[in-house]
């Protein structure tokens, strides 16, 4: 008895070379295009065997819907955006990886796009990219998601939004994923006093972003706490880049009344302070203590391996896109992602 052929065998196969379609789909199983987009998407209407036939068969030609048919055929978009203004590449790329990890198997696509806050036409863009891929839903990164705006433009439009921020603003569908800056930044500070440390300093972030400020006082606030001033001379605005890092640490550690510690708006900034340190012939820790925000790969790559404050930047990208794709699109509570001290080799006691 000759073996039984499969569906695809028994008619014409799309042109090599060519993706098949979902009109391909249909007539080589010979079921309409509809009961082909209903599989699709999971329907409940289609007999089972049906179901398992038009699977089998997308499977074998190698068939993948695609995203925005889908959306347009339900008259809705299966695409989440990520919108961003943030210098810091590895943070970029955490929070695409967490963005993907709730995404997988879920039917949805992500796309990027990166905008500069500070242009003023900045959210005419986000609003074109919204419009033209007929988004299902928007991740709002720092600093775009601090800014009102921007919110209320997405809300005009009937988007749907997550917004990371790093302390909890007045939004009343409560779409927040907060990171808690402050409590990290004072963790910093606790740890370092109990090291001893008095005369410290700080490298801050660009003080436009929330997060600056956060930590900032944050980190000032504790010590504030125990009576002891951080001096304006000791805090130098940086952009969180390697390079203001070089620049701020530069000014840090030319004199020779330099401080036993600073802390570091994020890791890149506290690389070039481990930059500048090394050709002045500062040793860390035993002449200078160094504290970083993130824990990036970086942190435990650097040498000694760097102390630094983790936020659980992936488990935060995959809690906003799974808030996006939730089924109903009313109120959220606000979800928390808690920051904290990760110990390694870049602080000790003052000598």
């Amino acid at each position: 008895m000759p073996a039984r052929s499969s569906p695809a065998s028994q008619a014409a196969r799309p042109t090599a070379g060519k993706a098949a379609t979902i009109n391909d789909i249909a007539r080589l199983a010979g079921v309409s295009k509809k009961t082909v987009s209903r599989i699709i998407n999971n329907s409940p209407l289609v007999r089972k065997d049906t179901r398992e036939k038009v699977e089998a068969l997308m499977r074998e030609v190698g068939y993948t819907p695609d995203p925005l048919a889908r959306g347009l055929a339900f008259r809705r978009s299966f695409l989440i955006g990520m919108v961003y203004d943030n210098p810091t590449a590895q943070y970029i790329v955490d929070m695409q990886y967490g963005a993907l990890d709730a995404l997988r198997e879920s039917g949805f696509e992500l796309v990027v796009h990166p905008c500069d806050t500070r242009s003023p036409g900045y959210i005419d863009g986000v609003r074109r990219f919204v419009q033209q891929q007929k988004l299902h839903g928007v991740m709002l990164i720092p600093r775009a998601s601090e800014d009102q705006n921007l919110v209320d433009m997405l809300a005009e439009t009937g988007c749907r939004y997550t917004r990371i921020v790093p302390v909890g603003f007045d939004d009343r569908d409560g779409r927040m994923i907060v990171t808690h800056d402050r409590d990290g930044a004072a963790e910093a500070a606790d740890y370092l006093l109990t090291l001893g440390h008095r005369d410290v300093a700080l490298i801050t972030g660009p003080l436009a972003y929330r997060s600056a400020i956060e930590r900032t006082e944050g980190f000032v606030g504790t010590f504030a706490k125990r009576g002891i001033e951080v001096p304006k001379s000791r805090i130098i605005e940086a952009s969180y880049t390697f390079e203001s890092g070089v620049a701020a640490a530069e000014k840090l550690l030319a004199g020779k009344q330099r401080p036993t510690a600073i802390f570091c708006g994020n890791d890149e900034m506290a690389a070039g302070v481990y930059k500048v340190a090394m050709r002045a012939g500062i040793s860390i820790p035993r002449d200078l203590s160094v504290i970083g925000y993130d824990d990036s790969p970086l942190a435990a790559r650097l040498w000694p391996s760097l102390t630094s404050v983790r936020r659980q930047t992936r488990d935060t990208g995959r809690i906003a896109a799974t808030m996006l794709i939730r089924p109903d699109n009313g109120p959220l509570p606000v979800a928390s992602v808690r920051p904290h001290l990760i110990v390694r080799d870049s602080c000790q006691p003052p000598a």
